[in-house]
Order: structure tokens, then sequence, then C-alpha cells
């Protein structure tokens, strides 16, 4: 009777500790997978973004190149390189020149700073001790960096490391586009195995969340994205053009602010005032309606972009951008406002479905 319970015992625990060597050994594979690919992750996460977000420019590449698909794979990675990387390098001459110029007049005692505007005292808060700083600098400049040395040090700590992030946000750009460019060359495999992915994990109406999926990232990436690089691009332009010290950096500064929903008024009024006390009346005048016309571009390209995609709040956008470039740093600036808009549209879409109903297909 004993031998028999114990038969019986060792039956019923057989397929429990089955299921838990299946899952462990499961568990145990997808953490070492993900282990692996985790430094890597970012990069690959931007290159499905950018594959999803330009997959129909690719479309018309391959039309034009007769349905080549490594041709228009290698194009469009020239191309892209062409548009993201050879403005970067340029603004980072730019940015890299002032610095030395900077250091050079630093070495030999050359470097002028003319006193303050009358107006600077009537400034909120800040007005009286920037005032009183400033008229230091412009009489005795050793005198007034050493009052601020400390600061001066951990500015430099600081910058030395942000350019460390640039740099390497900037590689895993590159990265990036060459993952864009393979899977977007191998797009129909890569629709199939999505497709089975998402009906496997919300059943018969998991193409419709697919389909949502990508329209949420085609909408993020041209409305959000792609505005805020545009006005980086022109004010770097703008930047250039008028010989406004550390352009690169104040190109960047700018598509940090785009990105996060801020007013672009924010870097460019400085930088347009700046100028009025380095150029001539008539260029300083046209820089400034030029940087009015970068800041209030985005005002008729977002609606053009993003109206047609799916309605994300600026909010989402926001702690996106900031919380992915906390993360994950430069690159995360961009990856997480697609991200968290993403997860932001499927919750919703997946609460406002009721038992029966999905996800309606994209309007044609």
């Amino acid at each position: 009777m004993d031998g028999q319970q114990k038969d019986a015992s060792d039956t019923s625990f057989g397929p429990v500790l089955q299921l838990a060597l299946r899952f462990g050994t499961l568990a145990l594979l997808f953490g070492w997978c993900f282990t692996i690919v985790r430094p890597f992750l970012t990069p690959l996460l931007w290159g499905l973004i950018i594959a999803i977000a330009s997959h129909p420019v690719f479309v018309r590449l391959c039309a034009a190149l007769h349905g080549r698909t490594a041709a228009a794979a290698s194009l469009f990675v020239l191309l892209a390189l062409a548009v993201l990387v050879l403005p970067a390098v340029l603004l980072t001459d730019t940015l890299v020149a002032s610095l030395k110029m900077l250091s050079h007049h630093l070495a030999d005692g050359t470097l002028r700073v003319p006193p303050p505007p009358e107006t600077v005292k009537t400034w909120f808060l800040v007005g009286d001790p920037l005032n009183r700083f400033w008229l230091l600098a412009s009489t005795n400049l050793d005198q007034a960096i050493g009052s601020v040395a400390s600061e001066l040090s951990w500015a430099g700590r600081w910058m030395v490391g942000s350019a460390t992030g640039v740099l390497l946000g900037l590689a895993e750009f590159i990265i990036a586009i060459f993952v864009a460019a393979v899977l977007m060359a191998n797009a129909a495999s890569g629709q199939r195995i999505a497709g089975d992915v998402a009906t496997r994990l919300a059943g018969s109406g998991g193409l419709g969340y697919a389909e949502l999926a990508v329209r949420t990232i085609r909408s993020v990436t041209k409305g959000i994205i792609g505005v805020a690089l545009i006005q980086a691009l022109l004010a770097g332009l703008g930047f250039l053009v008028a010989d406004i010290p550390a352009a690169g950096l104040l190109a960047l500064l700018c598509l940090i602010v785009a990105i996060v929903q801020l007013p672009l008024a924010l870097v460019l009024v400085p930088v347009a005032i700046y100028a009025f006390t380095i150029l001539a009346p008539v260029p300083a005048v046209i820089f400034a309606v030029w940087c009015a016309g970068v800041s209030l571009i985005e005002h008729i390209l977002r609606p053009l972009l993003l109206g047609r995609g799916v309605d994300v709040p600026m909010l989402v956008v926001f702690i996106g951008a900031i919380g992915g470039l906390l993360s994950s740093g430069v690159l995360g600036l961009f990856v997480g406002p697609v991200v968290l808009a993403l997860g932001y549209t499927l919750v919703l879409a997946w609460l406002q479905a009721g038992p029966g109903h999905h996800v309606p297909p994209a309007e044609p």
C-alpha cells in the first residue's frame, strides 16, 4: 500500500518537475541571451525604429533600382550617413576649433570680455550677481576665473564626460544605420516573424496591435524626432554661416531642447542677442530672422508629419526623452520618446478594446 502511494506521488510530481526544469532552462537561456545582447540593445532598438520609419523610402529606392535590394540597402546607408553623420562631424569641428581658439587666447592673455550692458542689473534674481561677475571679467579676467575655479573644474569634467557620451552616441548611430539597412533588406521575413509574435501574444487581434505599433513608431519618429533634427540642422547651418562660436554644441543643445518639446527660443534668442554684439546690423538682423523661422517651423512641419499618425501627449514624449537621455545617453534621447509613446499607445488601445474587439486596421 505504501509503495503504491509512493508511486502515485512520484507520478504526480514528475510532470511538475519536468515543467519547472523546462521553464528554468528557458529562463536561463533568455537571461544569458539578454546579457550578451545588452551592450548592443540601444543601437539595435534604434536600428529597428529607423527601419520601420524609413521602410516606405526604402521601398521607393528598391523600385528605382529595379528591385535590387542589396543596392538599395547600400544606397540607404550612404544617404543616412551623409544626412546624419556629416553634419555632426562638421559641427564637431567647429566646436573643437572654438575651444582651441579660446585656450589660445587664455594662454597668451589676449582674451577680452566687453563690459556688461546697463540693463543686466535689472534682470530678475540673477541681474546683480551676474553684473558684478561680468564687470570683474571685463576688468580682470584672471581674478574672475579664479573666483569660480571650482565651478569651472566641475564644468570641465562634465564637458569631457558629455563629449565622450556624444562620441559614443555617434558610434551607436552608425551601428543603428547598418542594422536598419539589414532589417529593411529582409523586411518580408521580419514582417512575418513580427506578425507571428504579435498573434502569439495577443491572439487574433495581434496583427491589429502590430499595425498600431508601426503607425506609432512612424508618427513619433517623423513628427517629433524628424522635426527636431530638421530644426537642429537649420539652426546649426545658421550658426556656421554667422560664425557663432561653439556652433556644434549649440546645435546639439537645440536638438535636445526640440526633442523634449521645449521652445527652441530658449537657445536661439540668447544666441541672436549675442550675434548683435559681434555682427554688423544687417547680418545680425538676417540671422535673427533666420532664428525666428527655425523656431517657428515646427508649427508647420509637426501637424503635417504627426497629424496623420496617432495622438501622443507631449508629456509622454518629454518623459521618454529625459528618461532615455538619463538611462542610455545621447541615443536614448531618440529611442526613449518612441518606446514610451509606443507603450502608451498600445496599453491605451488594449484598455479601450472591449471583449471581442480588436484594434482597428490602419487607414489607407
